[in-house]
């Protein structure tokens, strides 16, 4: 990894796409030098062009332009956003084919440009096309990184914060899993500072009780469904994830976040690339932490491996 440059590459210029570069653009710091590709070249010069007009009032002084694969050579990081959208009543499955194929398009010529950093994977469904990028590109698996549940696991943290009236900053839980109608939101694991949110509900006194948990964790589960219906697609929220993530890997920081990697055998499985809790740093995934999950969880999170395994299957 170049890690004076800090080069990012984007792939796919589309609404996710762009407001990840919008996000890194106004956080500012992250990367020096951006690069915009897609089928489109106009449209990536059109979104350049954009973005540099407004860097004199951002926190960034950044290199933007609209590029060929051949600029992949010497970047850190390969983010891609690439892919057909998400149709109302569609699940991320759903998308499994019609994505396959266009990342067969974009694989091969990055891999041939002599890259040599991290692919970070945002498309639908982003589990399964994180494993075709891994297939694809035959990088070692802690280099090829989906970004799995962790918009999943923001919108947990935001609901719980909400329902406990605390900064969500100072919730700690995870939603694991396939990041699709399989995940789940341990409750085992779900802290309010160095309490566990456990010790909380068992205290009749506040009002608070495990089903509105459940309830909780269905609205993370359908909240992608929701917004689709009301606005015909999510950005924002996943911009800001990919941004964290890209963050968290040029500036080596060592964060947890859940996305999604392939299993080695954590969690009784192998193989199958999924939204788990990881530490994340200049090399990719560093280590996937294995929590400790209840039987019930356990099983739920097997029931998720078994659904991305039997959609995978066929695929390359």
């Amino acid at each position: 990894m170049n890690s004076g440059k800090r080069k990012v590459v984007l792939i796919g210029t589309g609404m996710v796409g762009m407001s990840f570069a919008y996000a890194l653009v106004n956080q500012g710091g992250i990367c020096n030098e951006l690069v915009l590709i897609d089928v489109n070249k106009k449209r990536a010069e059109g979104e350049a062009m954009d973005l540099n007009h407004g860097l004199a009032f951002g926190k960034s002084n950044m290199k933007i332009y609209a590029g060929e694969y051949s600029d992949c050579k010497d970047a850190d990081i390969i983010v891609i956003a690439a892919g057909v959208a998400q149709k109302e009543g569609e699940t991320r499955l759903d998308l499994l084919q019609r994505n396959a194929e266009v990342f067969r398009s974009i694989i091969t010529p990055v891999v041939k440009s002599g890259f040599d950093g991290i692919f970070l994977v945002a498309t639908n469904p982003v589990d399964i096309m994180t494993r075709v990028t891994y297939e694809l590109s035959r990088f070692g698996a802690s280099r090829v990184i989906g970004t799995g549940t962790s918009l999943d696991t923001a919108r947990l943290r935001y609901l719980l914060g909400d329902y406990f009236m605390v900064d969500p900053k100072n919730i700690h839980a995870y939603v694991m899993g396939e990041h699709g109608d399989s995940e789940f939101a341990p409750l085992s694991q779900m802290m309010l500072a160095t309490k566990r949110i456990t010790e909380v509900l068992e205290d009749k006194c506040n009002g608070y009780c495990v089903e509105d948990m459940k309830k909780i964790e269905e609205q993370v589960r359908t909240a992608a469904y929701k917004i689709i219906e009301a606005k015909n697609a999510t950005y924002y929220g996943i911009g800001m994830a990919i941004t964290r993530i890209v963050k968290a890997i040029l500036g080596d920081e060592n964060s947890v976040l859940t996305v999604s990697a392939k299993l080695c055998g954590e969690y009784d499985s192998k193989n199958v690339f999924i939204g788990v809790p990881c530490i994340i740093g200049r090399n990719g995934v560093k280590e996937i932490i294995e929590l400790s999950l209840t039987d019930e969880e356990m099983e739920s999170f097997k029931n998720s491996v078994d659904v991305l395994e039997q959609s995978f299957e066929g695929v390359i």
